[in-house]
């Protein structure tokens, strides 16, 4: 009977919006877009990832720029008021205001403060320069074409008008700019500092600023002790 009543009287859904996407029926385009439109999210938990795993300081300092950037957005979104497309029409949106793209404010701080890691960060230790150089590129390229393709996204699925996403861009821009070189002036020489605190000890926090590349490093200290620990099970079994 209590059964019965309350199939009477289904309480009201509602859909997580944050990750809820929608696109016309029966649009392939649309459809590939909006999966585009969740990287964001799918960032963010990269992120989390990194840092539970890593606990590598400048990848935290990374991510709280990330989190200030969103931030930011709800802010300028709440000061300019700007609605959203009319002919969107969608059922869920995370807020009323579209000025500026939140979406496109985060894929471009990201992008833009990629790169600056990416070329004035990262130096090759090795002389593979033409190799260095290539992958750059290469990855440059690419982060690039998801950022014009998650930007587009906004606007071809009637979330937002052209001139929200592009304010969102270089609102993104800027604040990448802006939080890189504060990362690298103000937070990079402070990083020792944290790292040696009784709490980041606990935490196994660490720096790694001071490596030139953190990738080249992690795969020849771990080539050299794998390689140390199979020479010494090889004795052992002698």
């Amino acid at each position: 009977m209590a059964s019965e009543e309350q199939c009477s009287a289904p309480p009201r859904w509602r859909s997580i919006s944050l990750t809820h996407v929608e696109y016309p029926a029966g649009d392939l385009t649309g459809q590939v877009l909006a999966c585009m439109s969740l990287l964001p999210i799918a960032i963010l938990v990269g992120f989390v990832t990194l840092i539970v795993f890593k606990r590598e300081l400048h990848t935290i300092s990374f991510f709280g720029g990330l989190i200030m950037n969103e931030g930011l957005n709800w802010l300028l979104k709440h000061i300019l008021q700007e609605p959203r497309p009319c002919g969107g029409g969608h059922s869920s949106v995370t807020t009323e205001y579209g000025m500026p793209s939140s979406h496109s404010q985060f894929i471009w701080f990201f992008v833009v403060y990629f790169f600056l890691f990416l070329y004035l960060r990262m130096h090759q230790t090795n002389n593979a320069r033409c190799v260095e150089l290539l992958w750059r590129h290469i990855l440059s390229i690419i982060l690039l074409a998801v950022a014009l393709f998650v930007s587009y996204s906004r606007v071809y699925l009637l979330y937002h008008t052209w001139s929200q996403v592009i304010y969102g861009g270089v609102a993104g821009m800027v604040m990448g700019v802006v939080w890189f070189f504060i990362t690298q002036e103000v937070l990079t020489p402070l990083f020792p500092k944290i790292a040696a605190w009784p709490i980041s000890e606990f935490f196994l926090v660490r720096d790694t600023s001071l490596i030139p590349n953190i990738l080249w490093f992690e795969y020849t200290v771990t080539r050299s002790e794998a390689r140390n620990r199979q020479r010494k099970l090889g004795t052992k079994l002698q």
